[in-house]
């Protein structure tokens, strides 16, 4: 089998150095880079982000990576996002009454959670679908380590998009309110969670996407 050769997409915003480590540990080739060249003919894209949702959206145009996730999408081509890298896939984030528009890959918005502790930050579980392909091989108790204030709460997926496309695998956890930890929708996933903060499970995560690709 060949080494898989993922790019890791460097905008400003994300844990840049743990996750291109925690990528290579999977057997993979890692770039960190903006070149939207090296990232469109990767065999995989990943989108880190941390912080706010306004700051890496405006991190990510600076270096068109909107259009590069467009681009890889519609030739089929995987793409992960992580963390806030997940939170912009959506059309639109809400932070202290600022709205910002996402890339619009998923319908729906990002918001703050409702809950008595914030951020929500440290391990917790999620309840995936049987057939995932990012959670396969893992138990229902698996714990993946979370640290964010907001996240897209509800699916926002009309009767007309989904009459001809999948349906995407859902994976939910809580805190406070149930909210959207994972989403595997053909070509594109995300996770709310950082795999490469998460141990064993993150890696085994990361080796189930790399291996997929």
């Amino acid at each position: 089998m060949s080494t898989k050769k993922i790019a890791l997409l460097d905008y400003g915003s994300g844990n840049l150095h743990s996750a291109e480590r925690a990528l290579a540990r999977t057997g993979a080739e890692v770039t960190v880079t903006a070149d939207p060249e090296i990232a469109l003919n990767a065999d995989g894209l990943v989108v880190p982000g941390v912080g706010a949702f306004a700051a890496c959206m405006s991190g990510l145009l600076g270096v068109r990576g909107d259009r590069i996730i467009g681009k890889r999408l519609a030739g089929g081509r995987p793409v992960l996002g992580i963390c806030v890298g997940m939170q912009i896939l959506f059309e639109r984030g809400v932070e202290f009454g600022v709205e910002t528009e996402g890339c619009a890959e998923w319908p729906g918005v990002v918001e703050r959670l409702d809950a008595p502790v914030l951020p929500h930050m440290g391990w917790n579980t999620v309840k995936a679908p049987e057939d995932s392909v990012l959670f396969g091989g893992m138990d229902a108790d698996t714990r993946f380590y979370f640290v964010h204030s907001y996240a897209a709460q509800h699916w926002a997926w009309n009767d007309e998009t989904a009459s001809h496309i999948a349906l995407p695998k859902l994976t939910w956890a809580e805190h406070g309110v149930p909210f959207l930890a994972a989403v595997e929708n053909g070509p594109l996933s995300a996770t709310q969670f950082h795999p490469e903060k998460s141990g064993d499970a993150g890696a085994q995560l990361l080796r189930n996407w790399v291996e997929s690709i």
